[in-house]
């Protein structure tokens, strides 16, 4: 039977494992018409239907999305792809439904511009300089010293982000920042150089709702090895003690203001430095790496909930019925090899190993950086109350992972 209410247009579903979750949430609310650049093959249980497109160009998305209105009423546009949000956001503004303005969306795909606008507004931010040659690299390093990091302007999930810890550090970790790419995005001549900043980081999942910014996820984020900035790990806690402190929601309430983010998801994160909270960057969609999942294991609110609420303009529940901890742990080979044996051990809820998910095969070719990103032939996922516990558990279960490779 057709929703009378209408469709909540999907653009984008990404990877199964990682994004499934969402859309199925998400079908709770509404029928979903999926707009995608391939066929749908895992999604088509939580669908009414689907249109194959170039997801990442604006004017074919709004003119499909006006196509499709002519159909069927869409009550909402939803998407949690990176490459795709500016042409979310100008389907919503051509639909006349809720979403952030394709104006805030541009000030967060353009990382220069986020620290622009955010200097302007007196936020925290780390020294940063738009350069183009190794020559003003090495001029900002004079006036603040080394280690500096390299970010393309406008990539996504920290590909193409590099520590330099010296002079000669800068012509090969240019040329890996320059040669950084994902499918929709482009990456530019010129690239952002900052000081490095010490401390841990963290993430804020927000739904900011009619200008009011609602914080509701905070995850505990862990590195992999330096100089890339890959992420191998998140934690999240119900009772994480950074929900109290009002001077870490007052200036993430003031940065998205400074961005005239309105309306919508976001997934900022924050460098907690000795000289206190820096904001690092703001995405203008949920967070990846399954973190929105171990928020919904952890306390209870689903994000693919809230996302949906959002995108039809009500106000999201964002009540908690749970209060416990979970963490994931991606399993990333040493070197660059090719997997010979893989063996997850076996998901054991009771003893809080809450998932165990093989991501390669035998034969699997796995690139780590600068050759490649995201070299992850597994995850595990914990649940505890603790965050301490969740680390106990994910301890023994790798200790069981068999994982055999030839280089």
């Amino acid at each position: 039977m057709t929703d009378p209410q209408g469709v909540l247009l999907v653009l984008g579903s990404g990877y199964q494992q990682f994004r499934e979750y969402l859309i199925a949430s998400a079908s709770q609310r509404s029928e979903i018409w999926l707009f995608d650049s391939e066929e749908p093959t895992w999604q088509t249980p939580h669908l009414a239907g689907s249109t194959v497109l170039d997801i990442f160009d604006p004017e074919t998305v709004a003119r499909a999305a006006r196509e499709l209105a002519a159909r069927r009423p869409v009550r909402g546009v939803y998407c949690y792809h990176e490459a795709s949000i500016l042409a979310a956001a100008r389907a919503a503004a051509e639909l006349g439904v809720p979403g952030p303005t394709p104006q805030a969306v541009a000030a967060v795909r353009d990382k220069s511009v986020t620290r622009e606008l955010l200097t302007q507004a007196g936020i925290r931010q780390p020294v940063v300089a738009l350069v183009t040659s190794p020559e003003e690299i090495e001029d900002v390093a004079r006036r603040v010293g080394y280690p500096l990091v390299l970010k393309p302007r406008s990539m996504g999930a920290s590909q193409g982000v590099v520590k330099v810890s010296a002079r000669e550090d800068i012509a090969p970790a240019l040329e890996i920042t320059r040669s950084a790419g994902q499918a929709g995005m482009v990456n530019h001549a010129e690239v952002l150089v900052e000081e490095f900043l010490t401390g841990p980081e963290i993430s804020v999942d927000a739904a900011v709702f009619e200008g009011e910014y609602l914080p509701y996820l905070i995850a505990r984020k862990q590195l992999g090895s330096e100089p890339y900035f890959e992420e191998v790990g998140h934690t999240v806690h119900a009772d994480d003690p950074l929900f109290a402190d009002e001077e870490l929601w007052k200036m993430l309430a003031e940065t998205h203001r400074a961005l005239g983010w309105t309306h919508g998801m976001t997934h900022t994160e924050v460098k907690l430095t000795p000289d206190g909270y820096v904001v690092v960057e703001v995405n203008g969609r949920l967070g990846g790496d399954l973190i929105p999942y171990l928020g919904r294991i952890a306390t209870g609110v689903d994000s693919g909930l809230v996302q949906a609420d959002v995108s039809f303009g009500s106000r999201p529940d964002l009540t908690r019925s749970r209060n416990s901890a979970a963490a994931i742990r991606f399993l990333c080979p040493p070197s660059n090899c090719t997997v010979t044996r893989l063996e997850m051990p076996g998901a054991d809820p009771e003893a809080g190993l809450y998932e165990s998910v093989a991501l390669a095969g035998p034969g699997t070719r796995m690139l780590m950086p600068p050759d490649g990103y995201f070299a992850r032939y597994g995850f595990l996922i914990a649940r505890a109350d603790s965050p301490q516990e969740c680390q106990a558990v994910l301890d023994r279960a790798e200790a069981g992972v068999v994982f055999e490779y030839e280089l």
